[in-house]
């Protein structure tokens, strides 16, 4: 018998929109994830502990706790109380780097996660994805997706301006991502999940030509829908291939060499700019520009933080980030002054 279907995970609720926090008690219950709320809920600083307190009340059988740095550590630590504890799922509340715990923590205790998102800065609300620190280097983590996931954009709206518009840029690099994984199926014959683009490529559209902003409450919930399509995508894909292509590459590799340079959606945004002009593709490096140009994105390397020396040395060192991988850095395989000499004429160009 000929196979019709087949089953893409996702989550079991996605509740987006204002004084959606408000919910999570009768959403657990409701839901059969917790009918008495006991439940591990791990807050990030600020904001997530303002949450926490207004929680409380209703999860009156939940054990809460707020994490330092949001380092690997601390997952492995919240998955050893997890263990040990009597719960039914965990719950993290707040930005990336709290979620990427709870979701690790969860995996690693063989429990549910529900993610509570406070911010958009990137994909990492819905995906089975955690990049946190250890030992001082970022690494990536394949998780569980969240069973159920809240977005509360009451709190989103308070959220700094410059995390909701990183949201943006890593979105957008989806078309950047896309492509690199098309090149891979057509010079490596490597297979192309159709489902997993059209997912990419709907999270990545429905925002790029959009014209209202970060303050605006419809511009909001796309977003924050994007952000979780783009989870989808590498869900349905069974890793990041979707979402992370060369453009990532160069991500981590500035990560690496200069820390604390900008954030992950500036660099994504950007990274793909660049990745787009490599290839030579005139409509995506027009779309992709005129979108980060709308929403004050960083462009060039001057705009993230960076010398052009610099960013010459994070493309060299991009495929390294993902000696797996097949992006159009790799199928390039340019040399030090050939990259430097792109790099140039790329700051030139969009100064």
């Amino acid at each position: 018998m000929p196979l019709l279907t087949r089953m893409i995970g996702a989550p079991l609720s996605v509740d987006i929109g204002p004084g959606a926090v408000a919910q999570l008690a009768p959403l657990l219950a409701d839901r059969r994830i917790s009918s008495g709320g006991h439940v591990a809920v791990v807050v990030g600083p600020g904001l997530g502990e303002e949450i926490a307190d207004t929680l409380r009340p209703q999860l009156a059988h939940a054990e809460f706790s707020t994490l330092a740095d949001g380092g690997v550590h601390e997952a492995y630590e919240l998955a050893k109380r997890v263990r040990a504890g009597s719960f039914d799922a965990v719950v993290g509340i707040g930005g990336g780097r709290t979620l990427d715990v709870a979701k690790l923590a969860s995996t690693l205790g063989g429990l549910p996660i529900v993610a509570v998102a406070t911010s958009l800065a990137h994909d990492g609300i819905a995906s089975p994805v955690a990049s946190l620190e250890e030992g001082g280097r970022k690494g990536s983590f394949g998780v569980q997706m969240p069973i159920a996931l809240v977005v509360d954009l009451d709190y989103v709206r308070r959220s700094e301006p410059e995390m909701r518009r990183s949201g943006i840029g890593d979105v957008v690099s989806n078309l950047s991502a896309i492509a690199d994984w098309q090149l891979a199926g057509a010079e490596r014959g490597e297979p192309v999940d159709g489902v997993a683009v059209t997912f990419a490529r709907t999270a990545a559209t429905s925002i790029l030509h959009r014209a209202d902003g970060v303050a605006d409450p419809g511009f909001l919930l796309a977003l924050a829908e994007a952000l979780v399509l783009s989870g989808l995508a590498m869900a349905t894909a069974g890793s990041s291939r979707p979402c992370s292509g060369g453009d990532h590459e160069i991500l981590h590799a500035i990560d690496h060499l200069y820390p604390g340079t900008a954030r992950h959606g500036e660099l994504a945004g950007a990274a793909s700019l660049f990745c787009a002009v490599l290839r030579d593709d005139a409509a995506m490096t027009a779309d992709l520009d005129a979108c980060l140009r709308r929403h004050g994105l960083p462009r060039t390397p001057a705009e993230l933080g960076l010398r052009e020396d610099q960013f010459t040395a994070a493309v060299l060192h991009a495929p390294a980030t993902r000696p797996d991988r097949f992006t159009v850095l790799e199928h390039l395989g340019l040399g030090e002054r050939e990259v430097a000499a792109r790099v140039r004429a790329f700051a030139a160009a969009f100064a």
